[in-house]
C-alpha cells in the first residue's frame, strides 16, 4: 500500500523521543513489509492541516496518525471523509481508540504491528453531522474536562494528575439538568446528571472504552440526578467495572438518538472525544456502521484441537 505517516510531535510520548530516529525506524519497518511509505513530523498546531492535504491527495491507500486521541480522532474523521484507511500511533495518555482496536500501545511496537496488519471496516459515529470515535457526553464529564482545562500541566503525568483534581471537584458539585431524548418514534423526559452516548458499547475497563467497535450500535447512558454521595458510588463502580449495574444508571443500545436540551442555550458544554464544546439545544447522534477503515493487526492464531488438549493434559513422565 501507499501510506504516509503524519506524527505530531507535541503529543504525548513523541515530547520526549527522538523523532528523527523514530521517523527513521518507522521507514524502514513500512518499507521492508513492502510498503510505498513516507513520514513527516510536524506540530500540534499544523497536523490538521497536513492530514486534510495527504488525504485530499487522492494517491494514497491510508495515512499513519501518530499522537494522543484529539489527534487520533481528527484523523479518524478526515480518513473516514476521504474514504482511506486508518493507522494509528497511540502517544497519548489514554489512547482509547487505539485500545479498541487492540493494537500495541507501545509506540515502537505498534509499527510493526501496523506494516504487517490488515484493514478492517469499524464504525464511526457522528453529532450533529461532526464524527466521533469515543463518545458524546454531557453533564459531569463536560463539567470535570471544563475544570481540567483550567490546570495547568506539561506531561502526561501532569494531565492524569489534573483529571484527578477536577474529578474530585465535579464530585462536590454534580450538575443537574433536564433533558429529553428520542429513540424509535418513543420520547422522553428526564432530570440526569450525566449523559453519555458512544461509538459502540463501553466493556468493563475502568477508561471506558468500547472492547469492538463492529457492533453496530451506540452505547447510551444516563444518570438520574447525583448528590456528592452518588457521583462517589458511580466512581467506585466505574472503577471496578460495573458501570452498567451502578443504582442510577440507565444503559441501552441504540442505533439512532435525538437529544432535546431546552435549557441549553449556548450556557452549557459538551465533549466530543476528549474535546469541550458549546453544547447545541438539539443534538442528533448517529452510527455508521462499518465505515470507518482502519490498519488493525492479525488475530492470534486459533489453536487446533491437539494444541488445545496439549495445552490442558498433564505432561507424561519421561520414561527411567
Amino acid at each position: 500500500m501507499k501510506l504516509m505517516a503524519i506524527l505530531n510531535r507535541d503529543g504525548g510520548t513523541f515530547k520526549t523521543t527522538d523523532m528523527a530516529a523514530y521517523e527513521e525506524m518507522a521507514e524502514n519497518i513500512f518499507r521492508q513489509a513492502g510498503h510505498d511509505f513516507g513520514c513527516v513530523v510536524v506540530s500540534g498546531k499544523d497536523i490538521v492541516e497536513v492530514m486534510e492535504k495527504a488525504a485530499e491527495r487522492g494517491d494514497l491507500d491510508g495515512f499513519i496518525a501518530g499522537g494522543g486521541d484529539g489527534t487520533i480522532s481528527a484523523a479518524a474523521a478526515i480518513a473516514w471523509r476521504n474514504g482511506i484507511a486508518l493507522g494509528v500511533i497511540p502517544a497519548g495518555t489514554m489512547n482509547l481508540f487505539a485500545r479498541s482496536l487492540k493494537l500495541p500501545l507501545d509506540i515502537h511496537a505498534v509499527l510493526e504491528t501496523l506494516a504487517h496488519g490488515r484493514i478492517e471496516n469499524v464504525d464511526i459515529g457522528s453529532a450533529n453531522g461532526r464524527p466521533f470515535i469515543h463518545q458524546f457526553s454531557a453533564g459531569l464529564h463536560a463539567r470535570m474536562v471544563r475544570f481540567r482545562n483550567t490546570i495547568s500541566y506539561a506531561s502526561r503525568m501532569g494531565k492524569i494528575s489534573a483529571n484527578v483534581r477536577a474529578s474530585i471537584g465535579v464530585v462536590f458539585n454534580p450538575p443537574e439538568f433536564e433533558m429529553e431524548f428520542s429513540v424509535d418514534g418513543v420520547i422522553e423526559r428526564r432530570k440526569v446528571s450525566a449523559i453519555s452516548v458512544s461509538n459502540n458499547e463501553f466493556g468493563r475497563d475502568p477508561l471506558l472504552f468500547a472492547d469492538d467497535l463492529t457492533g453496530g450500535q451506540l452505547g447510551f447512558y444516563t444518570t438520574q440526578p447525583l448528590k456528592p454521595a452518588g457521583v462517589a458510588r458511580l466512581v467506585f463502580d466505574i472503577m471496578r467495572g460495573r458501570l452498567k449495574e451502578n443504582y442510577a444508571v440507565t444503559a441501552m443500545a441504540v442505533q439512532a438518538l435525538d437529544l432535546h436540551f431546552p435549557d441549553a442555550k449556548g450556557r452549557s458544554n459538551c465533549v466530543i472525544d476528549g474535546e469541550l464544546l458549546p453544547m447545541e439545544t438539539d443534538v442528533s447522534l448517529r452510527l455508521h456502521p462499518g465505515e470507518l477503515k482502519v490498519l488493525v493487526g492479525d488475530p492470534p492464531p486459533v489453536p487446533t484441537l491437539i494444541e488445545r488438549m496439549a495445552a490442558v493434559l498433564p505432561a507424561s513422565e519421561p520414561k527411567p
